[in-house]
């Protein structure tokens, strides 16, 4: 069967079920809050509250997985809060949000400061990419809770932002002839890692150099990608349809947008750092359903509008592919296989 993100402990399937059941007691809470309307609510990659005076607020929290393992190993901690800040931000601006506040959460064993400023120093490098001030934030010690003799930590954070209802984008109007356009992901990101952590440290160490690869950490540590400048950019000045953060099941992901069918048969060359990982016996289905594959964002518009999008991405120097399109046929298919 080979390798999978089951196997690895992270069971996708069983995920979306527990979240299923979640929604619907989240869903009783909807109505207990008079001063405010809930425009959109869990299943998304935002809720969405209308507030008095006609205002959205979108509310999104995240964390960076099992990345921070990685960190602990290297013993590199400066750049995991850019991961926390971009899981929260790449997400919220999905539905057309622009990111106004963030909150940070630390969790850790003990009490060691000059690691806590490395963290903070990489959540205001992100900060400062995305345009989002940090306003607050939690550091919470819990050795009963997160254990070991050596320093560990957990890193979350919430995002919340700002949307019109004229520039809100939820994929409903995606439409059959539309393009899938990839923004290329600068590595793993911070979804995945047990699988990865699974293939990998199996046959190599993280100061192992590898060729099209470097030094296995650093690979794996490369921080994740934010896309909010030029997303943000599109949505003003072109017609979008729909919008998608290429994280946790990677491209099926989509199917949050609207239930039609996702043609993918163009993507880039597969990453070294994903291509090494298949070779420790990862199916080619497992790594498109695990792994942003070279892509870390997509955005779907109408073929007269995908010239517009590519340049105003150039411009912030980020490359993007025409990847696919939106076809009859439901279901998420990567190189005509179908993956969700």
């Amino acid at each position: 069967m080979g390798l999978t993100y089951k196997k690895a402990g992270v069971d996708i399937s069983n995920i979306k079920k527990s979240q299923a059941a979640i929604g619907k007691l989240i869903e009783s809470t909807h109505k207990l809050q008079k001063m405010v309307k809930i425009e959109h609510g869990f299943g998304h990659y935002a809720g969405i509250v209308e507030i008095p005076g006609g205002k959205l607020l979108a509310i999104h929290t995240d964390g960076v997985g099992t990345k921070v393992v990685i960190a602990n190993l290297m013993k590199k901690y400066d750049t995991i809060g850019i991961d926390c800040i971009a899981m929260n931000v790449n997400d919220i601006i999905c539905i057309g949000a622009t990111p106004i506040s963030f909150v940070d959460y630390i969790a850790a064993n003990k009490n060691d400061q000059q690691i806590f400023k490395k963290i903070v120093k990489g959540l205001v490098t992100g900060a400062k990419k995305s345009a989002v001030p940090i306003v607050g934030g939690e550091t919470a010690i819990m050795p009963d809770v997160i254990t070991g003799k050596r320093f560990s930590f957990d890193l979350a954070g919430t995002v919340v932002g700002i949307v019109s209802k004229k520039d809100m984008v939820l994929g409903n109007k995606i439409k059959i002839g539309d393009v899938i356009i990839g923004a290329k992901s600068s590595g793993i990101h911070s979804n995945g890692y047990s699988l990865a952590r699974k293939a990998l440290l199996t046959n190599y160490t993280l100061k192992d150099k590898i060729k099209g690869v470097g030094v296995l950490g650093n690979a794996l540590m490369t921080p994740t990608e934010i896309y909010v400048k030029p997303v943000l950019e599109v949505i003003q000045k072109c017609k979008v349809t729909g919008l998608a953060h290429i994280t946790g099941g990677s491209f099926t992901k989509l199917l949050r947008l609207k239930k039609i069918g996702y043609n993918i048969d163009s993507l880039p060359k597969v990453p070294p750092i994903m291509k090494l990982i298949e070779e420790q016996g990862v199916k080619s289905e497992e790594m498109y359903k695990t792994f942003n594959m070279g892509v870390g964002f997509c955005v779907i518009a109408s073929v007269n509008q995908v010239g517009k999008i590519k340049s105003i991405f150039k411009k912030h120097r980020i490359i993007t592919y025409e990847i696919g399109n939106i076809s009859k046929k439901k279901g998420v298919f990567v190189n005509s296989k179908k993956i969700a």
